[in-house]
């Protein structure tokens, strides 16, 4: 098999458009009543921390990270990690996934958050938050709940309600 030749970059403003007709194809409409979308709705992307992954000139995936605050502790919500499913299974969700934990790492932050696969984003650092500790402001599968320490022991202590960084402030 021929690996294909993947540039990673960071999101500039000129993706908002391509990268939000990515998140239609794979996620639809619903995604809106999500309580990970809300989160995000008033609280632009760090574009230093989000990443698009192309094939020549092509954008074929993208990853986001957010900040928001648990309680009063500061944290970044991931998501989405979209792939065109045409380049599934070739590894470029993990390439993005790898590369922004990087960054939110060099950058100093200690915590990421997301609503995922617990299978999928395990091996990232990426475990179920303890039933009770934080509060989502809306449903959310509590299976799906996971976090990721960027330095360990991060997530000690962390407790309260989830909210955008907006709201945070």
């Amino acid at each position: 098999m021929t690996e294909l030749p993947i540039t990673i970059a960071h999101e500039s403003p000129a993706n908002t458009a391509a990268i939000e007709r990515m998140h239609q194809r794979t996620f639809g409409p619903g995604r809106f009543a999500r309580t990970a979308f809300r989160l995000r709705e008033h609280t632009p992307p760090d574009l230093s921390l989000s990443f698009t992954a192309h094939v020549s000139t092509m954008m074929v995936g993208s990853v986001r990270l957010t900040p928001i605050g648990i309680g009063d502790t500061p944290a970044l919500l991931l998501g989405p990690l979209t792939v065109e499913p045409p380049f599934r299974s070739v590894g470029i969700g993990a390439r993005l996934m790898r590369v922004c934990m990087e960054a939110a790492c060099a950058q100093g932050h200690n915590l990421v958050l997301l609503v995922g696969d617990a299978p999928y984003y395990a091996r990232f650092g990426f475990v179920v938050v303890p039933h009770g500790q934080i509060t989502m402001p809306g449903p959310v599968d509590p299976a799906r709940l996971l976090v990721a320490e960027l330095n360990p022991g991060a997530f000690a202590g962390v407790t309260g309600l989830v909210r955008g960084a907006a709201a945070a402030a």
